[in-house]
């Protein structure tokens, strides 16, 4: 069977739904899934979680997958709407081999995708690509497996609401985006104890009100409004399949995925000193530096929510995460992107230190930064580009390799790196002035035009 190579991604598989992502591409997906995990595994009695998010095109694909699992040997337990990290939780509760949820992430309603996890780890990169070969070449096993329908939803919010321990009543507005988050946020923070002010909790795959991705600042507009207005302490934001989390303080500031990510692993450390805390390349140099401040082991590491996740069960870390809001908890907590218990132990961090979330947010060094600048790269050059970048910057200065270059100036630092999922170079700079912050874009930006690419100016 053809396959478009462009679906097939470093973290998971995504496209347009009925163009490059079909029933019979969802169907085949099953099936070599199957296959390979018996292969791996040596067993015939394979059982694996699905889910899906709340898309229109979504319980259609999650069927297709269910047809391709079972049709390879695999047994389904299907738990039907949830979000991306209750399905990692249901793999886990019910013991599965591994769980797949049917999901577009954050991308457009015309999308779709799916996320993959084996034997509590994350399938991905030559994994994801395997699956691709078997796929191309019709390489199958045969079976007769089953599916079922099981109820999660009830076993999370129990779980969640019992691994968080509020201290005084805190009011909080949800902003789910009409995202799957819909479905059980609410009530997971409510049985919590926290006062919720809702908005788009509604479940609504065609996102009506506005894209669920709340990284993006246009899309907090609202947030911002109704936060102000009901004079909650916070206003969450999640993304689409509720695996990433946005926040704003009581004054309606936003408070950054890596300064979010720095707050849960300063209140780790004050009951877990000299655990490691695991961030992205991306991520602010105040995290090293206050990690370190506070008795931590800084571990800066590769983006992808699942190379993060990786790294963090091998270093036993309890808290992890990366400047998108992908952050993971393994702190009375599965080890997961998570951000709907996120939200729940952002609120009992903040109801614990008495002080205001903007309070503990300005305790963080602001450097002048920029957020990530994407430039587009042909995608047989990114990454020889990059690698050029690395080798012309170590002449002169320390360079972190282990993603893309980044760059360490005296007064800040720039990254380099190729995405893994789109034909772009992406950028990030940071700095202890404004004037610095220019100065190491210029050189960055000067470089790279002589490789043939247009970094945009600061303004």
């Amino acid at each position: 069977m053809k396959v478009s190579g462009t679906i097939f991604r470093e973290y998971d598989i995504r496209g347009i739904v009925g163009d490059d992502l079909t029933v019979d591409v969802v169907r085949a997906v099953g099936r070599a899934y199957a296959s390979r995990m018996r292969e791996m595994t040596g067993s015939d009695a394979l059982r694996i979680t699905v889910g899906h998010d709340n898309r229109p095109s979504s319980p259609e694909l999650a069927r297709a997958m269910c047809a391709g699992l079972n049709a390879s040997g695999a047994d389904v337990i299907l738990i039907d709407t949830v979000p991306t990290p209750t399905l990692y939780f249901a793999d886990r509760e019910f013991g599965t081999d591994g769980g797949i949820q049917i999901t577009g992430s954050h991308n457009p309603s015309e999308y779709n995708g799916i996320k993959m996890v084996a034997g509590g780890g994350s399938l991905y990169g030559e994994a994801i690509q395997d699956l691709r070969r078997r796929i191309e070449a019709d390489q199958y096993l045969d079976g007769a497996g089953t599916t079922e329908r099981r109820e999660i939803l009830e076993r999370y919010v129990e779980a969640v609401s019992s691994a968080v321990e509020l201290p005084a009543p805190i009011k909080v507005v949800l902003d789910c985006g009409n995202g799957t988050g819909s479905v059980v946020a609410r009530e997971a923070l409510e049985a919590a104890g926290i006062e919720v002010v809702p908005l788009y909790c509604e479940s609504d795959g065609s996102f009506p009100n506005h894209h669920p991705d709340p990284t993006v600042d246009e899309n907090l507009v609202d947030l911002i409004s109704l936060v102000r207005e009901t004079g909650a302490a916070m206003g969450i934001g999640l993304d689409g399949d509720a695996d990433r989390i946005g926040a704003v303080d009581e004054n309606g500031t936003i408070v950054r995925g890596d300064h979010l990510l720095l707050l849960y692993a300063l209140d780790i450390l004050k009951t877990r000193p000299g655990v490691e805390v695991v961030f992205d390349v991306k991520c602010s140099k105040a995290l090293p530096e206050m990690i370190e401040a506070a008795g931590g082991v800084p571990v800066m590491w590769r983006t992808g929510h699942s190379l993060i996740k990786e790294r963090m069960k091998a270093g036993g870390s309890p808290v992890a995460g990366e400047m998108s809001g992908h952050i993971c908890l393994a702190d009375r907590w599965i080890g997961v992107d998570d951000a709907i218990y996120d939200a729940a132990r952002l609120a009992e961090l903040v109801a614990k230190s008495g002080k205001p979330l903007s309070s503990l947010a300005a305790a963080i060094p602001s450097y002048p930064s920029t957020p990530e600048i994407r430039v587009d790269c042909p995608e047989e050059e990114k990454f020889d580009i990059v690698a050029r970048t690395v080798d012309h910057y170590r002449a002169s200065y320390d360079v972190i390799d282990i993603d893309g270059a980044r760059v360490l100036f005296e007064d800040g630092w720039a990254l380099i790196r190729a995405s893994n999922t789109q034909p772009v170079i992406v950028c990030r700079f940071e700095a202890d002035t404004p004037e610095s912050l220019r100065r190491i874009r210029d050189d960055v930006a000067g470089w790279l035009a002589e490789q043939g690419v247009t970094v945009p100016d600061l303004d």
